[in-house]
């Protein structure tokens, strides 16, 4: 998916899920960093960073390890002097999850190791399907937010 798609769709889950503005563009900035992680396309050679794009940087482990890491610390009140700290690499860590999930869906991602790569290919990135895939997860999650959150 393309980085505004990433952000909206990020930011939009994560604002249905848990109302509140910041933390949703916490989500929205771990959006990017999978690929941010890489380095930019456009600095090199194009077809170098294509042959490591989606490799570590969006191995689902690594995250989710990270994940796991920031809410044991919390959940055990260790450290609380960097509760906000970890709240913010939290959330990065979902965006940069839902970041791997996405891109899943319109091509191949690590999985159990860096080198095995799963996915399916819905769309190609940049497509109009894929904006309009956007555009109806966004709908979905609004729908979701009005008939269960808003009483």
């Amino acid at each position: 998916m393309k980085w505004v798609n990433h952000e909206i769709v990020t930011g939009v889950i994560v604002y249905a899920v848990v109302q509140e503005p910041l933390l949703a563009l916490y989500s929205m900035a771990g959006a990017i960093l999978p690929d941010k992680l890489e380095g930019n396309p456009r600095s090199g050679n194009y077809w170098s960073w294509r042959s490591r794009h989606r490799g570590w940087s969006h191995w689902p482990m690594l995250y989710g390890l990270l994940l796991g890491l920031q809410l044991e610390i919390m959940g055990g009140g260790k450290l609380s002097s960097l509760t906000d700290m970890l709240t913010i690499g939290t959330y990065l860590c979902l965006g940069a999850l839902l970041h791997i999930a996405e891109d899943a869906l319109c091509g191949k991602v690590p999985f159990i190791t860096p080198w095995q790569k799963i996915g399916v290919k819905l769309f190609s990135v940049g497509s109009v399907t894929e904006y309009l895939f956007a555009i109806v997860l966004v709908l979905v999650c609004y729908i979701i937010h009005i008939q269960f959150v808003i009483e």
